[in-house]
């Protein structure tokens, strides 16, 4: 799959350095996956949610959110939001 953009995930590392290495586990496995539907990414991903037309992970332990618009048909992931788990629940992304 192709991420855009790496950017994201890189700036929100640099504020939260915590989520570093989480975010780039996720963007390993993600990366050098191959997902067909959404079914293919919940072999790899158990806890990544539905919400809509997007897709939530959940990041270093939930601690963090991951909110993606996936194309497979396309194959790519654009990041769409990295959040703290405090940020997410107020819900602001949704708009």
């Amino acid at each position: 799959m192709h991420v855009i953009s790496r950017k994201r995930l890189n700036d929100f590392a640099a504020i939260h350095p915590t989520s570093k290495e989480p975010l780039a586990r996720w963007y390993r496995l993600i990366k050098s996956g191959r997902f067909d539907h959404f079914s293919d990414l919940r072999a790899t991903f158990p806890h990544a949610d539905q919400v809509g037309k997007l897709t939530v992970f959940n990041v270093a332990g939930n601690h963090f959110r991951l909110i993606a618009a996936i194309h497979y048909n396309r194959k790519k992931v654009y990041v769409r939001a990295i959040l703290t788990h405090a940020e997410y629940n107020e819900n602001f992304w949704k708009e």
